[in-house]
């Protein structure tokens, strides 16, 4: 079930009059766009961007659009696809990706530790300011679309600021004020309240004296007074000045919420069967990680399946594309009557215009020299360091998600459920922007609804992570993961499990464990799928190293069945988590870690020296479990005195 309109199954409105005048400013035009939520402002820009190639005459290498997320540029694509004009070629990018291609078009390889998004952002706009080192690409740009600019802050700001400021382009950048809600990325407190909405300030004033400013206002997703409920509040957004001012529009949001009809009691099978039916895209919004996890913990104990909304940076490529590269023969690249013949089998239902667009995002990030067909080595090293196009990463939409406030922006659902954040809890010093955040960020996920909003009200001993003044589920002190706590101080309950947690550089069973790797893959491959149920278990013949302050060693098992084991990561982060103080040695480890479950399969590579020892990695290629959830702890019992 998408969480975006089929673009394919409705058609493309009219324009109105004021997507009219956005839509046909010339090329070269220097346009500011002002966008409520709801207004159209996808398909005015799908629009926008067909006329700048159909009637403006540039061609589709000459465009660029800049948007946040992986479902933002999946959208638009889909968009662009069912004009079925020649604007579908257009590249969209997130900031990040394209940060990435300036860096592989300049010859650059990443200088930072890791794979860090922000560090990738911030080197790329190094690159721009350097015109021997910038690549002769940008130079042909004619056109940058930027959507969703109320978010430019930091590193991705800096960026879009340098190229207008070097590069002589026009550009139709959209922002809605109402909606800027990431302001707490800037950790400066100074900097943060400068920052509030600051590239509108910037773009007035740098080309103050071309600057074309339009609005769309209109009202095209919102089906019902409900999913309305919120419009009303969003001139108070905007700018929101002092403390008080901005303390008075969380407010009025907040009555606005709890003004909203209860979704119902979830203990009653009439409700449960609703939420679960797949007959409509639905969402629960809360705001925090925290809340997420433990209302994703409490859906799947009531039986409803769910999926936990990813960040925007947690890239996962999906195993099929380890399928791919081991049906071809050893060394040959895949063409695209290949690739065809394979998708059409793996994905019978799925139609040839996403196929097209898969091929195109295959042959972007690992094109061979002909540029006709996909080499498996490029195609393997675009994995390893993190290159993979967003078509290929993105996490598949499902009936029912669990997201933040934050993870939910830009998307749409038709039926939308959000929990009370709770009264403001912010300290007296805290600045004016970071209470504004708050009140727009509810803002936010009370839009998001096409048909159906409601409050959920879940019941506090399931998912409050306060019980009586005690934070029980908080982010641990020194792990940066939500965690389960108790009153007693000493007690540790569970501890969250996410990305990086399941060893990846080895296929399962070449890295201290005995089992059989291509067992293990073929299991992958077949028996496991997204929303099973897993756990970790302690392995006795891996014991902890206080030395290094690591954890023993867990495998993870989906029924019977080993699938993977514990990075090291995640036994640090345990080791971590289990400590009392600087100086304390855990000495109580948990037996098993419950409550998780599997996000997806994932195809990822590791150490080179795997291809040459088995036969399962060959590709270079292999498969690994992805489990997430706040994991309950299971210890031992105390033997008897």
């Amino acid at each position: 079930m998408s969480t975006t309109t089929d673009a394919s199954a409705v058609p493309s409105p009219s324009l109105t009059a004021e997507q009219q005048a956005v839509v046909e400013r010339p090329a070269t035009d220097a346009v500011l766009v002002t966008a409520g939520a709801g207004a159209g402002k996808t398909h005015t820009l799908v629009r926008r961007l067909e006329h700048l190639v159909s009637d403006e005459g540039l061609a589709t290498g000459e465009i660029l659009v800049l948007t946040f997320s992986r479902a933002a540029v999946r959208e638009l694509r889909e968009r662009l696809e069912h004009l079925d004009g020649r604007s579908r070629f257009v590249r969209v990018k997130t900031f990040d990706s394209w940060a990435a291609e300036i860096l592989e078009e300049a010859g650059e390889t990443f200088a930072g530790a890791g794979y860090d998004f922000d560090a990738c952002v911030k080197q790329a706009t190094q690159v721009l300011t350097d015109e021997k080192r910038a690549p002769e690409r940008l130079d042909e740009l004619c056109h940058l679309v930027v959507d969703e600019v109320q978010d430019l802050v930091g590193a991705r700001r800096e960026l879009v600021e340098t190229f207008l400021e070097t590069y002589t382009v026009g550009f139709t950048v959209v922002g809605d004020p109402s909606q800027a809600i990431y302001h707490f990325q800037v950790r400066d407190r100074d900097e943060r309240e400068l920052a509030a909405n600051g590239f509108f300030d910037w773009i007035r004033s740098y080309f103050a004296d071309e600057l074309v400013e339009l609005s769309l206002s209109g009202d095209f997703r919102f089906e019902t007074h409900e999913t309305r409920a919120a419009l009303s509040h969003a001139p108070g957004l905007s700018a929101p000045g002092e403390r008080a001012t901005a303390e008075a529009a969380y407010e009025r949001l907040r009555t606005c919420l709890l003004g909203l009809d209860a979704f119902g009691d979830l203990g009653l099978r009439l409700y449960r069967e609703t939420l679960a039916a797949a007959s409509l895209s639905t969402a629960i919004l809360c705001r925090t990680n925290g809340q997420a996890l433990l209302i994703a913990d409490w859906l799947w104990e009531l039986g409803i399946p769910n999926q936990l909304r990813r960040s925007g940076q947690d890239r996962a490529v999906p195993c099929w594309v380890r399928a791919l590269v081991a049906a071809a023969p050893a060394g040959q690249a895949l063409d695209r009557r290949r690739f065809a013949e394979f998708h059409a089998e793996e994905f019978p239902d799925e139609g040839s215009r996403h196929r097209d667009r898969l091929w195109r995002a295959l042959r972007s990030c690992a094109g061979d020299r002909t540029g006709a067909a996909v080499d498996p080595g490029r195609l393997r090293e675009a994995i390893s360091t993190g290159r993979v196009p967003e078509e290929l990463t993105e996490q598949q939409p499902h009936a029912l998600t669990v997201s933040t406030f934050h993870r939910a922006k830009g998307l749409e659902f038709d039926r939308v459920l959000v929990v009370d954040p709770g009264p403001l809890t912010l300290p007296p010093e805290s600045p004016a922007v970071d209470v504004a955040d708050h009140a727009r960020s509810l803002y936010v996920a009370m839009t998001r609804a096409r048909e159906q909003l409601f409050r959920l009200d879940p019941p506090p001993e399931a998912c409050a992570t306060t019980a009586k003044g005690f934070a029980r589920v908080r982010k641990g002190q020194r792990t940066d993961r939500w965690a389960r706590f108790d009153h007693q101080p000493w007690k540790r309950l569970g501890m969250e499990v996410k990305a990086g947690d399941i060893h990846a550089e080895h296929p399962a069973g070449m890295h201290l464990l005995d089992c059989d790797p291509e067992a293990v893959q073929k299991y992958l491959r077949e028996q496991v799928t997204p929303g099973d149920e897993v756990e970790l278990t302690r392995l006795d013949n891996v014991p902890e190293d206080h030395e290094r302050r690591v954890g023993p060693g867990y495998v993870l098992r989906h029924g019977g069945q080993v699938v993977g084991i514990a990075s090291d990561t995640f036994r640090e982060h345990l080791y971590r988590y289990l400590m009392q103080s600087n100086s304390y040695r855990p000495r109580n480890w948990p037996r098993h870690i419950t409550r998780l479950h599997i996000d997806l399969v994932e195809c990822v590579t590791g150490a080179p020296e795997c291809s040459d020892r088995h036969a399962v990695a060959r590709t270079g290629l292999w498969l690994a479990p992805r489990p997430v959830g706040l994991g309950l702890f299971h210890y031992d019992p105390k033997p008897e005195s």
